[in-house]
């Protein structure tokens, strides 16, 4: 998720990767999936290496697999790959010494796992190490005032989710929305401006495409995206509150 008017920076060249053999050929395979898939070229970046659709999505390997082999969805709000709750029902998320050393950061961590929580979903969240749980999420930070993550693969939530160290000067709201933000891509969801990300962000109307992966419109959500009609907007505001709205609501209690 980025702050409205934000970019990532590209550090390898945007869909051009120039750290390694191995990982080029990895990475244009991940690429090339992404078109096929769906998405518009100029909305996939090369970050560090790794591979994002979205402009905050990191894409594994196997998940771009996944995504051409799956079948289209409808329009919005969600991805086919989601979490297998017949395997996992408790995710741990880790957040690293360096994260914890950030009190926003922190507290919002603390309100993003109460806020799926509360809803009593077939999947629960609870801050770790702990014991019991099927799967692990890494809380890690990044520089600027946004955050990433990745789509679930292989029946399991995505591994970690990146969130920006300059959230820190933000209320502990807005670190909440973010964090609950990347969390959802975590377990499937798409941006529900994915179609237009100048909903939310400004700017020029921008497409992610369905993707392949599926932009799935979730029963009894709208299929349009307003500012502050959803957590899972591609940007935020300095004024949000972190909590969820109606629609997130009914997409959460669909999906699990």
């Amino acid at each position: 998720m980025l702050k409205k008017t934000a970019i990532l920076a590209v550090s390898c060249g945007a869909l051009l990767v120039g750290c390694g053999t191995d990982l080029e050929t990895e990475n244009q395979e991940i690429i090339s999936n992404l078109v096929e898939a769906g998405y518009q070229a100029d909305d996939i970046m090369v970050v560090d290496g790794a591979v994002y659709a979205g402009r905050d999505a990191r894409v594994s390997l196997k998940a771009s697999r996944e995504m051409i082999a799956s079948k289209k969805g409808p329009e919005q709000y969600r991805t086919s790959n989601l979490i297998n709750t017949s395997v996992v029902t408790l995710i741990c998320v880790n957040p690293t010494t360096q994260f914890n050393k950030y009190a926003n950061l922190s507290a919002g961590l603390d309100l993003a796992i109460e806020n799926y929580n509360q809803r009593n979903l077939a999947i629960r969240f609870v801050r770790g190490p702990a014991a019991g749980c099927n799967a692990t999420i890494i809380a890690k930070t990044a520089g600027g005032t946004g955050g990433s993550a990745g789509f679930p693969s292989g029946g399991q939530p995505y591994t970690d989710i990146n969130i920006g160290t300059g959230l820190n000067k933000y209320s502990v709201d807005v670190n909440e929305h973010v964090i609950t933000h990347e969390l959802g891509h975590c377990i499937g969801f798409r941006h529900s401006d994915y179609y237009n990300r100048a909903i939310s962000c400004g700017g020029a109307a921008s497409n992610e495409g369905d993707a392949g992966i599926g932009a799935i419109l979730i029963p009894g959500t709208p299929s349009t995206a307003t500012v502050g009609g959803s957590i899972m907007n591609s940007c935020f505001r300095s004024t949000e509150t972190g909590e969820w709205t109606s629609s997130d609501i009914t997409a959460l209690d669909a999906m699990y």
